[in-house]
């Protein structure tokens, strides 16, 4: 016969243990090394933009056609002997850029725009090595959190094609038809670089919180200003790819007044190319004043999509957006002062480094507005 109980004891105290919470379906399936995983996206991230400023030097030293043959394996490995020099060099005499324009050029001289394009090339191949590890690392440990596989492999895809359109783009400066690449291909090879760029930008922000954070935080998110934020990548990205035109073909380097240009408000003889299409990507002071006028339309859009901003009830979501104004506006005196100087090659860098930094806030600015951090009710996150 069991003893009396007191009183005030809890009924099973003394058998049932209580029973630990369990998780809902946002807690369910393999977290993964995130963290990890963000730092290796962060490396990647690192080198993606450093692939970008190379690959601009190589453009604005006139660089890119130096290796004229696409060796992914054996081209890792640069001329080891004068003999081995001597046989490249004869390889770029056989082109029109060499023929019509660096006619006479000494061997130091071809050495020089060697070892840009091949450092361009050879850092491609280290991106693609440190991914490859990597990725098939974290694979065979098993620590890809649940539903980041395709995403990782898509960054892989991504660079596997990005090595293509870079040989389809220098394969266009060695046929006979033109000195240089075709603009609207490099504009493609570095339109791609931004898209890799950022996905791996949206992948670190959202590694940063566990996914339970995830969904709480997007329960508050701000759709009108998502949206807008949205708009204003897109703008961007397309100014961006003029700029890649303008790049192409030089066109900074001409007319360099400013609000003007030559004296006048649309550059003299804009459709003087025959067929007209051709102006768009050929023709340097229609490409700059479209960059122009797109850069002024994009810098209004901008200033609208920062006053809704300057609206929203998130403090952080408003210093995302306060960032991006102020960049912008950065981005446009740079863009003026790299034209009146007549895109001297360091002011023309920092100016494509202004590019990557206002992407990367446009991106970080969006991602405040989808998943905003939590604050308190006095505004303190």
């Amino acid at each position: 016969m069991s003893g009396q109980r007191k009183l005030f004891e809890e009924v099973g105290s003394d058998t049932a243990k209580p029973a630990a919470p369990q998780g809902g379906m946002i807690d369910q399936g393999r977290g993964g090394a995130r963290g990890a995983i963000r730092i290796w996206l962060m490396v990647l991230f690192a080198m993606v933009m450093a692939m970008i400023v190379v690959g601009g030097l190589t453009r604005l030293t006139d660089s890119g056609l130096s290796i004229t043959e696409w060796a992914p394996i054996t081209g890792a490995l640069p001329p080891m002997s004068e003999a081995a020099w001597q046989v490249e060099f004869d390889k770029y005499r056989q082109i029109p850029e060499y023929q019509l324009q660096n006619k006479g050029m000494s061997l130091s001289e071809f050495q020089f725009i060697y070892w840009w394009e091949w450092g361009h090339r050879q850092l491609g191949r280290v991106i693609g090595l440190v991914w490859a590890v990597g990725f098939f690392g974290f694979l065979v440990t098993k620590n890809i959190p649940t539903g980041w596989t395709g995403r990782l492999l898509l960054l892989g895809a991504l660079g596997g094609l990005q090595g293509a359109i870079g040989w389809w783009m220098v394969s266009s400066g060695l046929s006979g038809e033109m000195l240089d690449v075709a603009s609207y291909r490099l504009a493609t090879h570095l339109g791609l670089a931004f898209v890799i760029l950022g996905f791996i930008a949206w992948y670190v922000f959202m590694l940063g919180h566990d996914q339970r954070d995830l969904f709480q935080a997007r329960r508050n998110r701000e759709a009108k200003l998502f949206s807008m934020g949205t708009g204003l990548m897109h703008f961007a990205f397309l100014q961006i790819l003029i700029g890649a035109l303008v790049a192409g073909i030089d066109a900074g380097r001409n007319y360099t007044d400013w609000p003007l240009m030559g004296g006048a408000f649309i550059p003299p003889t804009p459709f003087e190319i025959e067929p007209v299409w051709r102006n768009f990507f050929e023709n340097d002071g229609l490409v700059q004043f479209i960059h122009r006028m797109t850069g002024y339309a994009l810098f209004i859009f901008g200033v609208i999509v920062w006053r809704r901003a300057r609206k929203s009830p998130n403090a952080d979501t408003r210093f995302r957006f306060n960032a991006v104004m102020a960049m912008m506006t950065l981005q446009m005196v740079l863009g003026i002062v790299t034209v009146i100087y007549s895109s001297p090659l360091h002011i023309a860098i920092v100016h494509q480094l202004g590019a990557v930094l206002l992407w990367v806030l446009i991106i970080r600015a969006r991602f405040g507005a989808q998943y905003p951090r939590f604050q308190s009710v006095r505004g303190v996150a």
